[in-house]
């Protein structure tokens, strides 16, 4: 048992300290799924795998950076918009600033000591330059662009062996459990991109349904906050909430209390719709995990690797699911996750 206490501590810990590596790895394996059928259609029509997966990458930067410049100056003009309705914002900022302090007086009165006398508040603040905060996060942001620098070259080392890689994985188990080992391979393969189309689909179909609605309420940069919208309420539990921000923040100025009730009610609608019709037909069928796993897996690897153990929780315990499911010793614990 002591073995066993020691063993899972080592692996939260080599989990904690590898987590740059590992969110990389998984990441990059992700986006190699979705660039296979590409690799894979350029290889019926004679085209080289290593070939293939160049242009596959390049594609994928391509794509990527021309989202990255239209988003950012769609950021940057949002951003100058938002400048206009500073006065607004201060002002409903300080009705409620007054409202809180109205009740703190009030609360004061009657917890305040019986000699009459008022205790006087003391506020610490610590300063922080400009300078001491970019260099506190200098090396956070370095990392982060170093991690990013490696996932086309991952990606493309992925998308080249393919084959080898599996064949090589398979050939690590023993001979009679290489059959089984190969149908575990190929389940997670079909689960990852039963996954990944599938919550594309939902995410496409929800960010178009909110362009619809915050187009008919005129926010403006109606496509750019409902393609946020829509994707960002894909982030389970939290999703519904940081979906009605996009819009509450593009509506300043010009929404009125019926604008932000038909917002509430379209963003919660369409997010009850997405995650509790279309999610589990297109999605949920091939994951057939229960409700309590799935929220203990977010909650462990969100504690583990922050917000991009939100996003690799479902596939990483739906793809230790079907490894329990072909493993005797482990049946039980796969029908524990299962549904």
């Amino acid at each position: 048992m002591a073995q066993i206490v020691v063993a899972v501590i080592a692996v939260l810990g080599l989990l904690y300290l590898l987590k740059l590596v590992m969110v990389t790895t998984l990441t990059s394996m992700l986006l190699a799924f979705v660039l296979e059928p590409l690799v894979g259609q350029l290889r019926r029509i004679r085209v080289p795998r290593p070939a293939a997966a160049l242009l596959a990458v390049l594609l994928m930067a391509g794509t990527g950076a021309s989202l990255t410049y239209f988003f950012y100056n769609r950021a940057v003009d949002f951003a100058t918009q938002l400048q206009q309705y500073s006065g607004r914002i201060r002002e409903t900022l300080g009705k409620f600033q007054e409202q809180t302090s109205t009740i703190e007086e009030s609360t004061r009165s009657v917890i305040s000591s019986p000699d009459g006398k008022r205790p006087l508040p003391v506020e610490v603040r610590r300063t922080t330059g400009l300078s001491g905060l970019v260099s506190a996060s200098a090396g956070t942001l370095a990392e982060i662009i170093g991690a990013i620098g490696f996932v086309p070259f991952l990606i493309y080392f992925m998308l080249t062996w393919k084959d080898h890689a599996q064949a090589a994985t398979v050939r690590l188990f023993p001979k009679e459990h290489r059959m089984m080992a190969h149908r575990t391979i190929g389940k997670i393969s079909q689960m990852i991109r039963v996954f990944i189309t599938g919550n594309l689909l939902v995410g496409l179909i929800n960010a178009l349904l909110s362009t619809l609605v915050f187009w008919l309420l005129h926010i403006p940069y109606f496509y750019f906050l409902g393609f946020i919208s829509g994707f960002v309420s894909l982030i389970p539990y939290l999703g519904i909430f940081l979906a009605l921000l996009p819009p509450f923040a593009g509506g300043i100025g010009i929404l009125d209390k019926t604008g932000v009730i038909a917002i509430v009610i379209a963003v919660i609608g369409l997010h009850v719709l997405t995650m509790n019709i279309l999610y589990p037909k297109i999605v949920g069928r091939r994951l057939r995990l229960n409700p309590l796993a799935v929220t203990l897996a977010l909650l462990f690897w969100a504690w583990i690797w922050g917000a991009m153990g939100l996003i690799l929780a479902i596939p990483m315990v739906a793809a230790t699911k079907i490894i329990c499911d072909y493993t005797d010793s482990l049946r039980g614990l796969g029908q524990w996750l299962g549904d």
